[in-house]
C-alpha cells in the first residue's frame, strides 16, 4: 500500500503544482509557455512520453500487469526510492525557478538561476526527470518503457543543449562563467 501511495502521490502532486502554478502565473500575466528549442513535434512528443511513462508506472503500482516478468522486491524498492528522489529534485527545481520557469525557451526576459540546486547542476529538473525515468524502468522492468525512456532522455539532452545556447545568448559571460563552475547534470 505504501508503495502504491509513493508511486501515485509524487507525479499527481507535481502535475497539480505545475498546472496550478501555470494558472497563478497566467493571472500575474506571466506566460509559462516558452518556445520549443527543437522541433515542436519532437519536443511535445517527448513531454507527453514522460507523462505516459509516469502513468504506466502508476498503473503497475496499482496491479496492472504491465511488466513482462516478476519484478524482484529489491528493484521495486530501488525504483520507489529513485522515483521519490527524482520528484523531490523536480519539486525543488520548480520552486527555485519560480517565475523564471518556462516550458521551452523563454519568450520574455528572464533571470539566470545559479543558487540552490542550480549551484550543483545547471539542469536539476532534467536530472529529476531522468531519475524518474530510470526509476520507472527499474520498477516495471518493461523493455518498451525502457526504450521510450531512452528516447525521452536523448530528446531532452538535445533540448538542454539548445536551451544552453539560448542562455549563453541571453546572459553571455555570466552564463559562461556559471558553466565553468557547474556541471550540466551532476
Amino acid at each position: 500500500m505504501a508503495e502504491r501511495a509513493v508511486i501515485t502521490f509524487f507525479p499527481v502532486v507535481f502535475l497539480f503544482v505545475l498546472f496550478g502554478g501555470k494558472e497563478v502565473f497566467r493571472r500575474q500575466h506571466i506566460d509559462l509557455d516558452g518556445v520549443p528549442p527543437i522541433s515542436p513535434n519532437v519536443f511535445y512528443l517527448s513531454k507527453y512520453a514522460i507523462l505516459a511513462i509516469w502513468a504506466v508506472t502508476i498503473a503497475q503500482s496499482w496491479g496492472a500487469p504491465l511488466s513482462f516478468m516478476q519484478v524482484p522486491f529489491a528493484l521495486r524498492w530501488a525504483g520507489c526510492v529513485l522515483w521519490a528522489a527524482g520528484f523531490v529534485v523536480l519539486f525543488l527545481g520548480l520552486l527555485r525557478l519560480g517565475k523564471s520557469l518556462r516550458i521551452g525557451s523563454p519568450k520574455a526576459p528572464t533571470v539566470l538561476k545559479v543558487d540552490g540546486l542550480f549551484a550543483l547542476s545547471r539542469n536539476p529538473m532534467y536530472v529529476g526527470v531522468y531519475t524518474t525515468l530510470v526509476a520507472a524502468t527499474l520498477y516495471t522492468l518493461n523493455p518498451i518503457l525502457f526504450a521510450i525512456a531512452l528516447f525521452v532522455i536523448a530528446v531532452h539532452h538535445r533540448i538542454v543543449l539548445a536551451e544552453e545556447r539560448f542562455l549563453e545568448g541571453a546572459f553571455g559571460s555570466a552564463y559562461q562563467d556559471y558553466c565553468r563552475h557547474v556541471r550540466r547534470y551532476l
